[in-house]
Order: structure tokens, then sequence, then C-alpha cells
């Protein structure tokens, strides 16, 4: 281990306080406490909160820090090891080396281990086999010998892990799987040895060793551990894939020469250059150059898109046609695709709320185990048929053999590692297990109207000149009031005199009046643009009812435009709605769950906008700040909500919700605040959310369910429950071989999610393709977007610099 100091507990780029830790050795819950409890005590760590399938510990820290070394040796009191990690990408790799080279050492110790048991089983039952004739007693003791001599490579080397780790449990005051494979071996082992030995302290015929036992229970567990080691590996496909989309080099531009460097090496503002069939390897504008860019491998849309001058691109998208050279924005760690793969590895190390229950159970399992074979013993020595001995041996060995911790505590994080990243491939970024969780138990699904139903691409659809201005003198005053805001609104009027070639000039002053309207002065001449209680506030005179009505009727968003202090106009604003959104809010309902429109926006336009997508509840008029007020209402009753934004203005509704979704690309900065971030914006990702959220639960369920009832029922057959009844004595030999398949079965089981296909819009098996991104439809059958238009008081899109 590298020396470490104090500062080295700032994990850089995880921001301050936060520290990640890979952890070798664990192998089953009471690990995962054990290390928990070891970080928790180092002074600094407020928290800890290690991960058993991504062999991880993840910690939040004092603002003073924590010293590395300490906290590796806290880890290594514990029995453990701790390395930093320095990055994903070498800690990935450095996982699947080791995990390979342990598959390969495992599955080595199993086959020398089989070679080795297969003569001590044909010694064990020797009188059962009809092809041997009948042995004297002293040739037995002979072949006896012989078993345990051939069982001790398996003692000293097969199994030898066990005993090692379980003895540094003991000397620990602790006890773990090791413990109970190593108590039930190694008392068969010794039993026999000294049956072999020592016969005279048996009465004769008494005595019987069952070497077999350790032999083939040391065995299988190996073996199970081998397929448990493969079945792991593949838990971590999805989040390979992503990192393998990330190019290894890239092109730049430096003195006027074009040289290829590591992409890693790209510094922000350096001029980089994609040709044609190449990736692009960090996020920037483009400068030059015109191309189409396959986005699928990110956004998950399908067909190529457009790029040139001043459009974004992402890095690990691939270049289609044509070359381009674009600016860096985002490098190293900050480009999307890096944040994506960041979040998609902290979702798989991040527990649900059930297994934290799981924690604590798996705490007590392996003492009470322990417990329960001591009374076992002591029972069937007491009470039990002759040969007392050697029925309370073979029960106590079976109790301790066919326990398993490790189903138990792999029975969630498992599933929660392989769904995650499955959710991924969907285009849906879950940030932790406890949000993976809680989705599958929403009843409510709240979605916002701007951006979320509709395509957030308002375009002016109706030109009305109510006073003495005409058409394009009013429409190219109210986009010169409009050019300085940001407001998606203002910067579609904007767009509409542009592309009609009226050159709006630019205002002499300008004002945005947050959710209402702005204020300008543009030619000398004092113009308004906003809603009607705007103008109204303002003391413009003048009635535009009927063509408010009108509009509103129509879906579409009015913007009342005055010039001189007289009303001069209404301009329509329609924001088209998703193409797929009707079938989303279908498959919704299908799905057991009510679904509401919230939006700032007026009334009759929110109205014309649910009935186009088949929502009966809508919340208009609603500003920002008060979203969260209207989510929690429908909280009331215990009633769970997701809560479906921009995750801009959203955030303090989706900070309320028990879910919060934000749609968008990727690029937004959704992405760090939300639960849930769908990378297209398509609502069909609020239906994978929650699909894949009750596939993963009900695969979970399936786990614990059957390592509960696995253990639940194996300890008490193993301790002899069915003797009295039915004459039946469980093997440790079988016990053994349950315990080892049990983990691996679970593995297998979550393994299955990586298979799960969610329904389409229609209610067929989607394609594992791409799905095609959100199509506009006419604007004239969409609505407004939210705000400045008739809602007199709110907006669904909060401006940068007002409204």
């Amino acid at each position: 281990m590298r020396p470490a100091t104090p500062t080295e507990a700032i994990a850089p780029g995880r921001g301050e306080g936060r520290l990640e830790l890979d952890v070798r050795g664990m192998h089953c819950a009471a690990c995962v406490s054990r290390v928990e409890r070891a970080l928790e005590e180092v002074p600094g760590v407020e928290d800890a909160e290690v991960g058993l399938a991504t062999e991880s510990a993840r910690l939040t820290l004092a603002p003073g820090g924590a010293d590395l070394a300490a906290l590796q040796e806290a880890v290594a009191s514990a029995g453990y090891e701790a390395r930093l990690r320095e990055s994903l990408e070498e800690s990935l790799e450095k996982r699947d080396r080791e995990r390979e080279r342990e598959h390969r050492e495992l599955l080595l110790r199993f086959w020398v281990g089989a070679v080795l048991a297969l003569p001590v089983v044909v010694i064990g039952h020797a009188d059962m086999l009809p092809f041997l004739p009948p042995l004297e007693h002293g040739t037995m003791r002979v072949l006896w010998a012989l078993s345990g001599i051939l069982t001790v490579p398996h003692i000293v080397w097969v199994g030898r892990r066990f005993f090692v780790d379980g003895w540094a449990a003991f000397r620990r005051h602790d006890a773990t799987m090791d413990t109970l494979v190593a108590l039930g071996t190694g008392s068969a082992w010794l039993y026999s040895t000294v049956v072999v030995l020592l016969p005279g302290l048996f009465p004769e015929g008494t005595a019987h060793p069952f070497y077999e036992a350790t032999a083939v229970v040391i065995t299988l567990v190996v073996l199970g551990q081998a397929l448990e080691a493969r079945a792991r590996g593949r838990t971590s496909r999805a989040l390979r894939r992503l990192m393998d989309l990330r190019p290894r080099s890239a092109r730049v531009v430096r003195d006027g020469s074009e040289v290829e460097i590591l992409a890693e090496e790209v510094e922000r503002g350096d001029l980089v250059v994609v040709r044609p069939g190449e990736k692009v390897p960090v996020d920037g504008v483009v400068e030059e150059g015109r191309s189409a860019l396959d986005e699928a491998m990110v956004t998950g849309e399908s067909l190529p898109v457009e790029k040139g001058p001043g459009d974004e691109v992402v890095g690990g998208t691939l270049n289609r046609s044509g070359a381009l050279r674009f600016r860096a924005t985002r490098v190293g760690r900050d480009t999307v695709l890096a944040r994506i793969v960041e979040m998609v590895r902290e979702a798989q190390g991040s527990k649900p709320p059930i297994q934290r229950v799981v924690d604590v159970v798996s705490g007590y399992f392996v003492p009470v185990v322990m417990i329960i074979a001591i009374l076992s013993f002591a029972g069937w020595y007491t009470l039990g048929p002759e040969p007392r001995l050697n029925f309370a041996t073979v029960v106590a060995v079976a109790v301790l053999v066919i326990a398993c911790p490790c189903a138990l505590g792999l029975a969630t994080p498992i599933s929660v590692m392989v769904a995650v990243g499955k959710a991924a491939e969907l285009g849906v970024l879950v940030r932790s297990g406890d949000a993976l969780q809680q989705a599958r138990r929403v009843d409510v699904v709240v979605l916002d109207k701007t951006g979320t139903v509709t395509e957030g691409r308002p375009a002016v659809t109706d030109v009305v000149a109510v006073g003495a201005l005409d058409e394009a003198v009013l429409l190219r005053l109210a986009a010169a009031a409009e050019e300085g805001s940001e407001h998606p609104l203002g910067e579609a009027v904007v767009e509409a005199a542009r592309e009609r070639s009226l050159d709006p000039p630019r205002p002499e002053a300008f004002e945005a009046v947050a959710g209402r309207g702005v204020r300008a002065t543009v030619e000398g001449r004092p113009v308004l643009a906003g809603s009607e209680a705007f103008l109204a506030a303002e003391g413009i005179s003048g009635d535009a009812t009927g063509e408010v009505a009108r509009l509103s009727a129509a879906g579409r968003t009015p913007l009342l435009v005055a010039v001189d202090g007289m009303l001069a106009g209404v301009l329509g604003v329609a924001d088209p709605v998703k193409a797929d959104a009707a079938a989303a809010v279908a498959r919704l309902k299908a799905m057991g769950l009510e679904v509401v429109l919230l939006t700032g926006d007026h009334a009759v336009t929110a109205e014309a906008v649910a009935r186009r997508v088949g929502i009966e509840t809508v919340m208009a008029r609603v500003l920002p700040d008060e979203k969260a007020e209207r989510v929690a209402e429908l909280q009331a009753g215990d009633r769970r909500v997701m809560m479906v934004g921009d995750g801009v203005n959203d955030a303090p509704a989706l900070a309320r919700a028990d879910v919060g979704v934000a749609m968008g690309t990727g690029t937004d900065v959704a992405m760090e605040t939300a639960d849930v971030t769908l990378m297209r914006a398509s609502l069909e990702g609020v239906v994978h959310t929650v699909e894949v959220s009750r596939a993963t639960f009900h695969n979970i369920r399936q786990n614990l369910v059957g390592a509960f009832l696995y253990n639940v029922l194996g300890i008490p057959v193993a301790a002899g429950l069915l003797y009295p009844f039915f004459g039946v004595l469980l093997s440790p030999m079988v016990a053994g071989a349950a315990m080892a398949f049990s983990s691996v079965t679970v593995v297998t089981n979550a393994n299955r999610l990586r298979f799960f296909q969610p329904r389409g819009l229609d209610g067929s098996p989607a394609v594992d393709a791409p799905r095609p991104g959100s199509r506009t439809v006419p604007p004239d059958a969409g609505s407004g977007p939210a705000g400045r238009g008739a809602a007199p008081t709110g907006s669904d899109a909060t401006p940068a610099t007002g409204v």
C-alpha cells in the first residue's frame, strides 16, 4: 500500500467530504457489517456504506477529513484489504483481472479437490457398493487412514481460506461464513481422525469416520464460489459497455498543426478535430464543419443528429459523415459520458432501504447458527439413538455447513447492480438504490407540461394586430423587446421575426418581470409583452378577450403586446405535444397509476394539452415555488408521488416528491439534482423507470424469499427435525452442496434482469435497439409554453435573466 496523507481523505472529483475505497476479501453480509463498523469508528468518518457486490466502501467525511492510513488500518484489523480508488476504469480493469484470476484459481482448487474426494467417497461408502466384496475391519481401518491422508490437501490447500479467515475472525471474537465452513468441515475431519487413531475411546461398532463429508463439502463450496465469481463478473457488463464508448485518443490543433494525443490529455479550450467514422473524445461546441452524429450510444436517439457551428457535441458519440472542428468545453470527469458512468457506478453500489434490514439480520445470523449447532449436538448426544456421538457430530456439522449468509447478503445488492446497468441501457439513469425501490411504489405520476409533455420548443403560430400597427411591425417590435429574454416563449418570438426577415432592432432598455413579461424601450417607444394580468397591472387599456379565449381554447399561449401605452396585438405561441406522450400516459394509467398535469400555464391551455394526451387531473397557474406544495398535497393519505420535470425550475417539487425524475438529453444540470435522469426527452423513460423498478424488486423478493426459506427450512432439517418422523438425517455432503449452490442460485437469478424486456408504449415487447427520440408534430397541434402568455401567475420555465 502506498503512503497516505490526511489530505487524501478528500476524493478528487467526488466533492468535498467524500471518499471511496476498494475493499477486497468480503464474502457475505456479515463481512459488510464488519467493515462498516470498523470504518465508522475511524475519527472523521460520519457514515460508511459498503457494497458487497461492488466490493467498495463509500465514506462521508467530516469537514476535517480522515486519514487514509487509519482507514486502511481499520479495514485490515477487520480482516480485509482496502485501497484508494484512483480511477473507475483502472478499478474495473483491476477487479476484472482479479476476479478472472480468482475464478481460475478456484476452478483449479475444485478439480484437485474433486479428484482427491472421489476415492474418499468410495471408501466411505464401500459397504454400500455392490461391486466391492465385504471388507474386513482391519482393511477398512487402513482405507479410513488413507481417506484421512487424502483429505489433508482439502484442509491445507483446497479449503485453506476457510480455515485461515475463520481463525482470523475467531481471534477478533467474530464469526463469518468461513467460520461455519471451517468449524463444520474441521470438526468432521478431527472426529474422523480420532475414530481412526483412537478407536478404543468408542464402544465397538459405534464410531464411523466420515472424511468424505470434509472432502465433498469443501470441494462443493469451492465450486460454488468459482461459479459465483464468474456470475458476479457479468453484473458489471453494462458499466463496462458505457466505458468502452470513450475513445482512447483525440486529434487536437496545437501550434497550427493536428496532433494525436490521449483523450484524457485534452484540455478545456482545445480545438478538437473529428473525422468521419471517429468518435467524439470530449464535449464541446462546433466551430467549423457540418456532419451527422450518431448519439444512440449516449442519448438513445436512433437517427443521426445534424451538427453545425454553434451546436453542442457529446463525447462518446460517433461522427458519421463530415469532418468537424469543435472547442472542448467539458473534459475528463466533467463530460456527460463520464458523469453518466459515475452515476451508474454510484447507484450500483448504493443500498435500498430493504438491504439495510437484511444487513442487520445477517449480523446475527452466524452466531445464531453456531448456537443452533451446539444445541443440536447437545440434544442428539443426550437424547439421540446410538451411536450418539456419531449422530450428534453429523447433525452439528450439517447445521454449520448448510447455513448460508452469502445468499442473504447477495440477494439485494446483486439485483440492484444488474438493474441499474439495465436501466442505463434503456436510457434511465438511477441515482440510488433508494430511488429504485421507491419508484415501484408510486401511486401518482405528476408531469410538468413544458419540455415534459410538450417538446419545449415553442413557435409563433398567430400574429393578430388589434391597434393601428400592422402585423409585421407588431412582430418586429415584440421581437426587439424579447431580444434580451432567455425564456423559451421570448426566444420563439425572436425566431419568428428572423424567419420573416424582419431584423428586430436592439432595445435601448430591457427589464424582465419574472413570471409576467418584459418591459423594453425600442427605437424610443415603450413596449410591453406578457400576460393579461401583467398588462393590466401596467395600466394598459384595450380588450383582447376574444382572441385570448380563441388561442387558449386551441391549446396555444396568448402573448399580449402593448406599444406606446396601448394594446397593439396578441401573439399565439404553441409548443408541440410529444408524439409519444399520449401512449406513455395510457401505459402509466394501465399500470394503475394516476397521472396529473402540473403547469404554470393558463387553465384553458393546460386542459387542451391534457385532453390531447388523456390526462384527467390538471393543476394550472402554479408558480414554480408552489409546485412543491401541490406535490405535498398529493402525498396526503400516504400516497407516493413521482414528479417528472425539467430539473431546473422544478427542483423544489423534484426534491419534495418520493421520486424526482428529470427529463433531458443528458446535458442538463438535472443530472445532478434528480433521483432519476432520463437520457432522452421521451416519456417512455418514465414508463421504463417504473417497469425496471417493479421487475427489480420482484427479483429481489424472489432472492430474499428463496434465501430465507432455504435457511429457515434447511437448518431444522440439518438439525435432524425429520428423523423422528421419517428416519431421515441430512448428510453433511448434501448440506454442503445445498449451501454452495444457494449463492450461485441468487446471483444467477439476479443476472436474469440483464435480459429483462420492458413493454413498448403499445404494450408489445420493446426492442433492444435504441429508440427514436420524440418527433415534432405541427405547431397548431400543440400547446403554448407555460408562463408569460395567458398565465398571470406562473411559468413552466424559469429563464436565466428573468422573463
